[in-house]
C-alpha cells in the first residue's frame, strides 16, 4: 500500500504530538494539561472551534505539539485544515479516536495535503500525519478523490480524447480489466452517431471507451460518466466567463472512472460496465449545427436547439448502450447543467432516479459518509420543454425554466423503465479555496456512491 502525499509510516519519523478536540471536549482535555499549557490556551482566547489550530510552545523555545479543532469527527472536512494550518513536519495525534474518526481524520487529512502540482510545486510542505496503522480501505478511497481532482485539474491540451482512453487502459492494466474503444467513423459504423456528431469537428477523434470487469456471477453494474474534454458551447460558442473553465467537463467521466478503479481496488463482489463517451465539443467546419436533426443509438431523433446542451446527447447513445447490457442498476455522473448550480449551489450535486430504493440507498450513504447529495424530481410533465416539431425530442428549448429536471428527462430517454437508474449532476469543482478544498476539481458523489454500491453487494 502507498501512501499519498500528506502520510508518513513511523519508522522514519519524529513526530510532535497533536491534541484533537472539540468545543464539547476541551474543557475534558484541558483538565489533564500542565499549568502553563491551561495559561497559554487561556491567552489565546482558545476555544477549539472547528478549523482552528494553536501551537504549543516547548520549554526550549520549540513546539511541544499543537491543538486541532474539529467540528463533526465522523466528517473528512473537518480535518482538511491541518496538514496547511500546522507547522511543517510530522505530527501523531495523541489519545485514542474511534475507527470511524480516525477514518475521517485520515481521508480528510489526505485531501487537505493535496495540491496539483503538476506545473507548479506548492509553496510550503504539508505537514505529514505519522500513521501507525493506516486503513487500507481509505487509502483507496482517498486515491479515487485524488484521481478526480488530478484528471479535473489536468489541462485540455494534455487531457483529451485519447489521453483519457489511455488513462482508462492504464488502469484496466492494474486490475486486469478488458478495454475496448470505438473512435472516428467506426462509432457511425457501431451505431453511435449522436457521439460522432458532437465530436467530429475537432481534430481530436471522438470515441466511446469501455471497461470490463469482474465475475459473471456477480451483481452488474453499468458507470457512464460524460467526458466531454472541452466545452467550447459549439456553434451557440459559451461566453469568456463560461468557457474559461471548460476542461472540467469531462468530471462526470473523472467521476465515472475513480469509482471503477476503487470498486476494483477493493475488488467488491461484482461486475461492472465503464463506459465513456469521450469528445472535443470544439468548433469547426465539421460542427453539428442547431436545428439539424441527428440520429440516436436509441432509434430516437433528436433535433438540436443548442450546441451547447452536448452533453445529454452523446450520454444518450452511452446509455442507450450500458442499457443494452442488462445492467442490474445503472448509474451515471456529468457536469450536465448550470442549473444545477443555481438550484444547489457548488457543493450538493443533484441526485435524479427512476427507483426509490436506489434512490434512498445513496441519499443515506452521502449522510453516513459526509458526501452529501440532494435529490431533484423527475417531473414529467416537464418533458414539453424539449418538444421538437419535426424530430422526437429537443436537445434544449428556449424556457429557462427546470433547467436540471429537464436535462435528466432527456437522459432518461434513453433508459428503459424496468432498470434502476440514478443521475447525477455534478460541478466537479471547487471554486473558492477553503480548507481541504482548494480551487478546482473535487470529487461529489463519489464516496457516497461506493459506499452504496459496497452496502447493496453486502
Amino acid at each position: 500500500m502507498t501512501l499519498p502525499q500528506g502520510f508518513i509510516a513511523p519508522a522514519d519519523a519524529h513526530p510532535r504530538p497533536l491534541h484533537i478536540v472539540s468545543r464539547d471536549t476541551l474543557d475534558n482535555w484541558r483538565q489533564g494539561q500542565a499549568p502553563a499549557t491551561v495559561a497559554w490556551l487561556a491567552a489565546h482566547g482558545y476555544d477549539a472551534s472547528p478549523g482552528s489550530v494553536l501551537a504549543l510552545p516547548g520549554g526550549d523555545g520549540g513546539l511541544a505539539g499543537a491543538v486541532l479543532g474539529v467540528g463533526d469527527a465522523l466528517d473528512p472536512a473537518s480535518y482538511g485544515h491541518a496538514p496547511y494550518a500546522l507547522p511543517a513536519g510530522d505530527w501523531q495525534v495523541e489519545g485514542t479516536l474511534d475507527a470511524g474518526a480516525r477514518a475521517a481524520l485520515q481521508l480528510g487529512w489526505g485531501l487537505g495535503a493535496y495540491r496539483y502540482d503538476r506545473f507548479r510545486a506548492p509553496p510550503r510542505p504539508p505537514a505529514r500525519l505519522v500513521l501507525d496503522k493506516p486503513d487500507a480501505e481509505t487509502v483507496d478511497v482517498l486515491a479515487a478523490s485524488l484521481r478526480v481532482r488530478d484528471l479535473v485539474n489536468t489541462p485540455t491540451e494534455s487531457l483529451g480524447p485519447a489521453e483519457l482512453e489511455q488513462v482508462v487502459r492504464d488502469i484496466a492494466a492494474r486490475h486486469d480489466a478488458t478495454v475496448e474503444v470505438i473512435t472516428g467513423d467506426e462509432l457511425l459504423a457501431r451505431n453511435f452517431p449522436a457521439i460522432h456528431a458532437v465530436g467530429r469537428a475537432s481534430h481530436r477523434e471522438p470515441r466511446l471507451i469501455a471497461l470490463r470487469w469482474g465475475n459473471a456471477a456477480h451483481p452488474h453494474v453499468a458507470i457512464v460518466g460524460k467526458g466531454v474534454c472541452f466545452d467550447t458551447g459549439g456553434l451557440n460558442v459559451k461566453l469568456a466567463d463560461g468557457m474559461r473553465n471548460m476542461k472540467k467537463d469531462m468530471g462526470g467521466a473523472a467521476h465515472a472512472i475513480a469509482l471503477a478503479e476503487l470498486v476494483m481496488a477493493r475488488k467488491l463482489p461484482m461486475r461492472i460496465t465503464l463506459l465513456v463517451p469521450a469528445v472535443e465539443n470544439a468548433i469547426g467546419p465539421e460542427s453539428y449545427r442547431p436545428g439539424d436533426v441527428i440520429a440516436t443509438r436509441k432509434g430516437l431523433h433528436i433535433e438540436i436547439d443548442n450546441t451547447d446542451a452536448e452533453g445529454r446527447v452523446v450520454l444518450g447513445d452511452a446509455l442507450a448502450f450500458a442499457s443494452e447490457q442488462s445492467p442490474d442498476v445503472l448509474l451515471d455522473f456529468a457536469t450536465l447543467t448550470g442549473a444545477a448550480r443555481t438550484a444547489l449551489g457548488p457543493d450538493l450535486p443533484a441526485l435524479y432516479a427512476n427507483d426509490e430504493t436506489l434512490a434512498r440507498q445513496w441519499l443515506d450513504a452521502g449522510m453516513q459518509v459526509r458526501d452529501p447529495l440532494w435529490r431533484m424530481p423527475l417531473w414529467r410533465p416537464y418533458l414539453r420543454y424539449l418538444t421538437s416539431n419535426i424530430a422526437d425530442l429537443a436537445n434544449s428549448g428556449s424556457s429557462k425554466m427546470a433547467g436540471s429536471i429537464s436535462a435528466a428527462l432527456y437522459l432518461e430517454c434513453f433508459v428503459p423503465q424496468s432498470l434502476p437508474w440514478a443521475h447525477l449532476d455534478v460541478y466537479s469543482w471547487n471554486d473558492s479555496d477553503r480548507p481541504g478544498r482548494p480551487t478546482g476539481g473535487e470529487a461529489q458523489g463519489l464516496r457516497s456512491a461506493y459506499a452504496m454500491l459496497k452496502a447493496r453487494c453486502g
